[in-house]
C-alpha cells in the first residue's frame, strides 16, 4: 500500500507539472491559477504538497503529457492484466471529466510479448496536447528523455516531418510474436496500425493515412513493453546500415534543434532539464 501511495504522488506531481506546462505554452497563455479556477484554497494545498510544478513549469519540460499520467494511475489501481477494465475506466473518466477536452488521448495501445492470457500487458496512450507546437515538443521531449531508444531511434528517422531522414534509419522490427494492438477510447473498437507505426515498428497493415510521428498511442506502449522485457528487445531489429552512432548522435542534434525553435515560437525559456516528479 505504500508504494501504491507513494506511485500515485509521484503521478500527481508529474501530472500537475504537465498540464501546467501546457498551459505556459498555449494560446492565450494559462496559469497555475487560472487552471485551478483561482481556488486559493486548492491551490494553497496543492503547493505545499507538490512545490515542483509550481516552480519548474516555466523553465523544465515534461517527459509526456498529462494523460500518459492518468494510464498510469488506472493500470496501478485496476492491475495490468485486466484490459478491457482499464479502458472502460478510461473511458468513464474521458466521459466523466475530460468530454470535449483536448487533453483527453483518443486512443490506447496494448503491446505483449504473444497473445498468451498470462503475458504481461504494456500500455500507451496517443499525444494529449492541443495545437502542431505542443505536440512536437512532447514528441521531441520523449526522445530525449523518457522513450526506449529503440522507439526513440524510430520515431527521430522521421521527426519532425514526415520524410525519412537520408543520413539516419533507427525504424525497427518488432518480433512477429509481439501483440501491439491499438483501441478507440471513443467508440471502443479495434485500429488497425497506420502507415507510419507500420513504418517506425514494422507492424501488418493496409493503412495508407501517414499520421505525425510519435503521436499514436503504439510508441508509448512498445516503449513500455522493450524498457521492462529484455527478452523481447534483444529480438528487435534495426537493420538499416545508417542506424550508426554518430548518425544516431546527429538525429538527436537535429531533434533537439527542432525542440528548441519550438520552444522559441512560443516564448518558453527552457533551462535545459526535463522535470523529475518528486515523492
Amino acid at each position: 500500500m505504500e508504494l501504491s501511495l507513494e506511485h500515485h504522488t509521484i503521478l500527481v506531481d508529474e501530472i500537475l507539472h504537465s498540464i501546467f506546462f501546457l498551459g505556459q505554452i498555449s494560446t492565450p497563455r494559462h496559469s497555475p491559477e487560472d487552471i485551478m479556477n483561482h481556488d486559493q484554497s486548492l491551490l494553497d494545498a496543492l503547493r505545499h504538497y507538490y512545490p515542483g510544478p509550481f516552480s519548474c513549469y516555466s523553465t523544465q519540460l515534461p517527459k509526456r503529457s498529462p494523460f500518459s499520467c492518468v494510464l498510469d494511475m488506472v493500470v496501478l489501481v485496476t492491475g495490468q492484466q485486466n484490459e478491457n477494465e482499464i479502458i472502460n475506466r478510461l473511458q468513464e473518466f474521458i466521459d466523466e471529466r475530460l468530454r470535449g477536452n483536448q487533453l483527453a488521448s483518443s486512443t490506447i495501445c496494448v503491446s505483449q510479448r504473444n497473445t498468451a492470457e498470462e503475458s504481461v500487458r504494456y500500455y500507451g496512450v496517443s499525444m494529449s496536447t492541443s495545437g502542431r507546437n505542443p505536440g512536437r515538443i512532447i514528441v521531441a521531449a520523449s526522445c530525449l528523455s523518457n522513450w526506449d531508444s529503440y522507439v526513440a531511434d524510430a520515431v527521430m528517422t522521421y521527426y519532425p516531418s514526415r520524410t525519412r531522414k537520408t543520413y539516419f534509419d533507427g525504424t525497427i522490427r518488432l518480433p512477429k510474436r509481439v501483440r501491439c494492438q491499438a483501441i478507440s477510447l471513443r467508440r471502443g473498437t479495434l485500429v488497425a496500425p497506420c502507415r507510419s507505426c507500420a513504418n517506425l515498428f514494422g507492424l501488418t497493415t493496409n493503412a495508407e493515412q501517414v499520421w505525425a510521428y510519435g503521436h499514436c498511442a503504439e510508441a508509448e506502449s512498445v516503449s513500455n513493453l522493450l524498457k521492462i522485457d529484455e527478452e523481447v528487445r534483444v529480438q528487435v531489429e534495426q537493420p538499416s546500415e545508417t542506424c550508426t552512432p554518430a548518425n544516431r548522435q546527429r538525429a538527436k542534434a537535429s531533434v533537439r534543434t527542432e525542440l528548441r525553435r519550438c520552444l522559441g515560437e512560443v516564448g518558453f525559456q527552457w533551462n535545459n532539464h526535463f522535470y523529475n516528479p518528486q515523492v
